[in-house]
């Protein structure tokens, strides 16, 4: 394993694995060599943790596509350079860099991981996608790995007060692969791919075994009901374009889809 990314796991493996109470289904979804796409829902700064953990119980490391930015700050990005994580130029035409080391760590035969909403979710419940997991799917052939995580908003949520405490129960649940089509269109993709994690998130939800306590808030409950697709398709344009668009599935259209599906 590579020096510093074996650091950090033996650092954080005792709080993550152990500090929370973890409850898996599905971990046999996760592919156990080659390569593999996988797309969460996104509801706590923890998230990337969770999934580091879920691909640790596949004895297999994970790269992230995140932003640029993470990777300017001095010890972070040291950190997140040498574990090899996708840095994203988001909103540049540089995105196309992601877009390469992603397809990349796919054809060395890594886990790529992307959170699709690109940033918390905060009432918790997954929003629209956004199209650059279908186009990554689509331009490598590898299909994506859905699943639903629950839990450790509890612990560390957008907005609110941190509340650092052992114990806290974290579910996660991993379902069937989603293939997209090489000529499938990427909002209906996007779609497919977010019903497949909302599927996920509802099952987390059913499985988590934790209510609140009397007198405790209770805003981080959402039943399962409510993890409901919202879908990502464009309405037509009413306008035709001025200048021919890029063909679909191009690098610099796949590049910019891509870039969306970064987390802050």
């Amino acid at each position: 394993m590579e020096p510093v990314y074996g650091a950090v796991k033996n650092l954080l493996k005792p709080f993550v694995a152990r500090g929370l109470r973890w409850r898996v289904e599905g971990v046999h979804m996760i592919p156990p060599h080659g390569p593999g796409i996988l797309a969460s829902n996104h509801s706590a700064y923890l998230d990337p943790l969770g999934m580091a953990y879920l691909t640790d119980l596949r004895h297999r490391k994970v790269r992230f596509l995140a932003k640029r930015e993470l990777f300017e700050k001095r010890f972070l990005g040291w950190v997140f350079r040498h574990m090899h994580q996708i840095p994203v130029d988001r909103g540049t035409g540089d995105a196309v860099r992601a877009l390469d080391a992603a397809v990349q760590a796919l054809h060395d035969g890594e886990l790529v991981a992307i959170f699709p909403e690109a940033t918390i979710s905060l009432d918790l419940d997954p929003m629209p996608g956004k199209t650059g997991t279908a186009r990554l799917a689509q331009l490598s052939g590898i299909p994506v790995t859905p699943i639903g995580m629950w839990g450790s908003h509890r612990i560390l949520f957008k907005h609110r007060k941190p509340n650092w405490r052992l114990g806290v129960a974290q579910v996660a649940c991993i379902g069937s692969p989603v293939h997209v089509g090489p000529d499938e269109d990427v909002y209906e993709a996007t779609d497919r791919i977010m019903e497949a994690i909302c599927a996920q998130v509802r099952r987390a939800r059913e499985l988590y075994p934790q209510q609140p306590k009397p007198g405790e808030d209770d805003w981080w409950v959402r039943p399962p009901e409510s993890a409901v697709l919202r879908s990502t398709k464009k309405a037509p344009d009413p306008v035709e374009p001025a200048e021919p668009a890029e063909p679909a599935g191009s690098r610099a259209e796949v590049a910019e889809g891509v870039a969306e599906d970064v987390a802050p």
